[in-house]
């Protein structure tokens, strides 16, 4: 019964989606719900609650895959997290997996979203994240640093850090094949809810400029008060 009822909302959901793309919906729109859940108090307790439904696929540890499948989600600043929820729900960014535990009817409503932001950023993040394959000091990271300086620091900052209150992702420490895939899909233009000024800087940016700088970016160092104490640290709220 519940695969049938998840099934049919996902169904659903892809045909809304269809009719969506057209439209192409500003990037920071998500409707009322964002704003909504960015003023509520938070509640830790009830976000480790609803992250039970994201662990499926991000892990307990919030740390994705090193392959990048899924993304690390620990560490990643709580309005920005809210913001891609609020835009997958919105249907303002595709991602099919997603949609049926991203529903209210999976997780709730804008509590549910401030919630399990809240708890996202606070996980550490994993000390040994999927990384492309220039070492430090090769030529691959000396043109893609070259690459980041000149194109990512003002939104993204030196470190890779973000800027949170301007919905900038914090970057370092995610997996290589996930920002990689992500960045080509926004090159290109087909994740609908990239910011339109990153869209325009990457334009020019041909297959090996992109594996370059992901590759770069995966190497910037995390602050180690960030980290988990190691690769085999288990989250003891899921003991």
């Amino acid at each position: 019964m519940k695969k049938m009822w998840m099934m049919s909302t996902l169904l659903g959901l892809l045909l809304v989606a269809s009719v969506a793309m057209a439209e192409d919906p500003a990037w920071n729109e998500a409707g009322g719900e964002k704003n909504e859940a960015m003023d509520l108090e938070v509640d830790l307790e009830n976000g480790r609650d609803v992250y039970e439904v994201c662990a499926a696929c991000h892990l307990t540890e919030g740390w994705g895959t090193k392959e990048g499948t899924f993304p690390q989600l620990a560490g990643q600043h709580r309005l920005v997290a809210i913001k891609q929820l609020a835009d997958i729900r919105a249907l303002n960014r595709d991602n099919p997996t997603m949609y049926p535990f991203a529903l209210p009817e999976a997780i709730g409503g804008p509590q549910a979203l401030a919630d399990v932001s809240a708890y996202i950023a606070q996980l550490p993040m994993n000390p040994d994240n999927g990384k492309g394959t220039g070492e430090e000091g090769s030529p691959e990271f000396e043109k893609g640093k070259a690459l980041y300086l000149a194109n990512c620091t003002e939104c993204h900052g030196a470190t890779g850090y973000g800027i949170e209150e301007k919905f900038y992702p914090r970057i370092q420490g995610q997996h290589y094949n996930y920002m990689l895939r992500q960045f080509e899909w926004i090159r290109d233009g087909k994740r609908r809810n990239a910011n339109p000024d990153m869209v325009k800087q990457i334009a020019g940016f041909s297959d090996e400029d992109m594996r370059n700088v992901i590759n770069y970016v995966t190497r910037i160092p995390v602050p180690e008060e960030d980290l988990a104490p190691s690769a085999d640290w288990l989250n003891p709220d899921f003991d």
